[in-house]
């Protein structure tokens, strides 16, 4: 069995739109000494994707970078499938599961791969380093130095981790050296917690979560979710299960019960999609059994650390005991979970801009998967032939889309003028709301901030360039003067 650390680059943060820029990884065995050389790919942006801005000015890729330097999303997934997904392989990363991995999975859909068995079949699993962090910092923080955010609150960020235990880190927003980071920090709390992180390793198991959770038993819980002042770690009890059984909804034992069991299930919806500076604390969250949530039993938390985290075990009975007394709770709180989560729907009508967000529609029946590799194996001038009558919609509208991205120079002259028709839509349609205007009143936002590093000027003015590139020219939005001249 073997870990491999990875990171991921990308021209935004919506997992379903926005596209991988740069993917880095270093395989490891399971003491984490590094197994061969690490993996370091640009990807090509492709022309009818407008990064987002400030994520350029974040990681410093261009899309004129990687499309100079960079290889198509099939050869970059063409690539991973080969040499990164092998048996019993421990894929893991910093918040991977939240971010890198959805944007794995919406890659892999967008060129007819199966968005899951990677982290599954032949072994395989899926880990994430920061709720390890986290817990560990709020649990066992000893031999470890912890940073704090400018503002005085504490940060578990992998960059302020590296620098106050004075790990390798030669660049943030890197992928390679958020990976070597990663994989130092996995190392000092190998090294320093060693039963702490061979506990939170066997959690990737869900049905090991879902084992202690469903014993109904107080826990230690840390989530993102929870305050940072107490280290995003409280005690906590399943309540109730998610209607859709992906997990339990879990109780905060840390507030009194007393006013939330008298609501019923639209009150309790109501204060939990409640979002912003004003809004109340609601003491409700799902815990996810597929997301390696750091959870332990309450014999965990001893008596320093219940201190420093302001846990008092005497309150938080009397919680519990508010909470059992209760009779329907549990019932109302389903019934509010199915306000919050409601089940997704899938879309009746499918269009070409849509479909690259449409992994969670529905599941791939057996035969389509079949001809999903056909597909994944077709040379580029074999594609246009390709005649596999999909049953599934979605993939009918994705074979078009998946040759123009890869595989454009193949493109007969009827194909080329739906692909430009296509990127005109996609790009501009909507006027003041198009993408376009959006990317370049975002260009001229950030580019009137003053105290801009002369680099990121030079970053503007390319993204500038860019998408005056890649637009029909009679359309474009005014270009936007950088210089201020």
């Amino acid at each position: 069995m073997t870990f491999y650390f990875y990171d991921l680059e990308t021209s935004g943060t919506d997992a379903r739109r926005d596209r991988i820029m740069q993917f880095a990884g270093q395989r490891t065995d399971m003491n984490l000494k590094p197994i061969d050389q690490p993996d370091n790919v640009l990807v090509k942006l492709t022309d009818d994707v407008l990064p987002q801005p400030d994520a350029i000015l974040t990681h410093g890729i261009t899309p004129q970078k990687s499309r100079a330097e960079g290889i198509s999303e099939a050869e970059f997934l063409k690539f991973f499938m080969a040499k990164v997904f092998q048996a019993d392989t421990i894929m893991v990363g910093f918040n991977n599961i939240r971010f890198d991995d959805e944007f794995m999975r919406f890659s892999m859909w967008r060129n007819f791969y199966d968005a899951y068995e990677w982290q599954w079949k032949e072994g395989c699993s899926r880990w994430d380093l920061l709720d390890l962090v986290r817990i560990t910092r709020a649990l066992r923080p000893e031999g470890i130095k912890w940073p704090f955010a400018p503002d005085g609150q504490a940060s578990v960020r992998l960059e302020l981790l590296a620098v106050v235990n004075k790990l390798v880190h030669d660049s943030a927003h890197d992928a390679l050296s958020d990976v070597q980071a990663s994989i130092a920090v996995a190392r000092m709390i190998q090294n320093k917690q060693p039963k702490l992180f061979d506990y939170l390793l066997r959690l990737r198991d869900k049905t090991r979560v879902k084992v202690l959770v469903g014993k109904g038993e107080p826990l230690v819980y840390t989530s993102g979710r929870y305050p940072g002042d107490y280290d995003k770690t409280t005690m906590a009890v399943a309540v109730a299960p998610h209607p859709d059984g992906r997990g339990m909804l879990m109780y905060d034992l840390r507030i009194d019960p007393s006013d939330y069991v008298k609501l019923d299930s639209s009150e309790l919806a109501a204060r939990w999609m409640a979002r912003g500076e004003d809004a109340p604390y609601f003491p409700v969250k799902l815990l996810s059994y597929n997301h390696c949530p750091a959870v332990a039993p309450t014999s965990v938390l001893d008596d320093q650390s219940a201190k420093r985290l302001k846990l008092d075990k005497d309150l938080a009975n009397k919680n519990l005991k508010k909470l059992k007394a209760s009779k329907n709770f549990s019932q109302k709180l389903i019934a509010a979970a199915e306000i919050v989560y409601p089940k997704r729907q899938p879309q009746l009508v499918i269009d070409d801009q849509k479909v690259d967000e449409q992994l969670y529609d529905g599941f791939v029946n057996k035969v389509d998967r079949a001809k999903m590799s056909v597909v994944r194996a077709a040379k580029p001038e074999e594609l246009s032939s390709l005649k596999l009558d999909f049953t599934d919609e979605r993939l009918k509208l994705l074979l078009p889309l998946y040759k123009a991205r890869n595989y454009p120079h193949s493109l007969s002259s009827t194909e080329q003028g739906w692909w430009e028709a296509f990127k005109t839509k996609r790009l501009l349609a909507g006027g003041e709301a198009s993408q376009a205007a959006k990317y370049f009143k975002r260009i001229a936002e950030l580019s009137q901030q003053t105290r801009r590093a002369q680099e990121q000027k030079y970053l503007l003015e390319e993204l500038n360039l860019y998408g005056r590139s890649i637009l029909p020219l009679a359309q474009s939005p005014k270009m936007v003067n950088i210089k201020g001249k």
